[in-house]
């Protein structure tokens, strides 16, 4: 006969068998790919826009049915204005966020290593990171007219702080046991930066790039919003004048996707750059 403890023994074993067997419906969940999880809200969001402007909940000329919109891309896609203002926008960015971001990592790099760059440089870079994106364009459009080189150098100023800031604040706190550590076995100047600070700052850097990625999509609006003949930014402001508001609509969403597939391929160079130095 059993005893009541080997009966809750006993039950107890029983339970957590159950429980490893039917797992909870949050687990089950994770199973599934995350790439198929993170396509429900868009799916989810094109559905209740379809319904609410099918049904007349929302009037046309307010939200254009996800149809218009398909169909304004493939009026500008065949009539090959698409692919010029998705290229002229993405050679805008991607020059503008090379250039900037080389530049935050030297100077986050000058500043994050040496005391006296920090008290020279942090104040005034400080006080630059705080002035908006629009009241940089008058003062670029009276220096360099409404040219390419305005453009981009707007999004060079977007591009630099947010990696200037995470590469100098991460490298200002690098583990000082650690550096001194590597002093110790004779480690300085490049080989102390290249075996101990860099890795330790890696993620950092990523971060501030991926940042600095966003801010360079940010600025190429603010920069073709103003006297731009071609390009994302140039499609919404004509969007807006000519009342074509599926053209509006798509533009959005193409700098969204193409924000987001930017931000994948940083986000591959990533991982490759934990596994090397980290």
């Amino acid at each position: 006969m059993s005893t009541p403890t080997q009966i809750s023994q006993e039950a107890g074993s029983h339970s957590t068998v159950a429980g490893r067997t039917k797992p909870g419906l949050a687990t089950r969940i994770l199973q599934v790919p995350k790439w198929l999880l993170s396509l429900i809200l868009p799916v989810v969001v094109v559905a209740v826009w379809q319904y609410v402007t099918v049904s007349g909940i929302v009037a046309p000329w307010s939200l254009p049915t996800p149809g218009a919109v398909l169909a304004a891309a493939g009026e500008l896609f065949q009539g090959g204005d698409l692919s010029k203002h998705v290229g002229i926008s993405t050679q805008r960015v991607l020059l503008g966020f090379a250039i900037g971001s080389l530049l935050g990592l030297l100077f986050g790099a000058l500043v994050g290593l040496s005391k006296l760059a920090d008290a020279l440089l942090s104040l005034s870079i400080g006080a630059l990171r705080a002035v908006p994106s629009l009241a940089w364009v008058p003062l670029l459009v009276l220096w360099m007219k409404m040219g390419e080189d305005s453009k981009v150098t707007l999004i060079i100023i977007g591009a630099f702080f947010p990696v200037f800031t995470t590469v100098s604040l991460a490298l200002r706190h690098v583990d000082a046991q650690l550096v001194e550590a590597a002093r110790s076995f004779g480690f300085k100047g490049l080989n102390l930066l290249r075996t101990v600070q860099l890795p330790a700052v890696v993620p950092s850097i990523f971060s501030g790039l991926r940042l600095a990625l966003a801010q360079a999509w940010l600025f190429l609006v603010a920069a073709e919003l103003l006297g731009a003949s071609m390009g994302l930014g140039f499609l919404l402001t004509d969007s807006q004048n000519n009342g074509r508001l599926d053209r509006l609509i798509l533009t959005i969403i193409l700098l969204a996707i193409f924000g987001k597939i930017t931000d994948a391929l940083l986000s591959v160079a990533e991982r490759w750059a934990i596994r090397r130095w980290t």
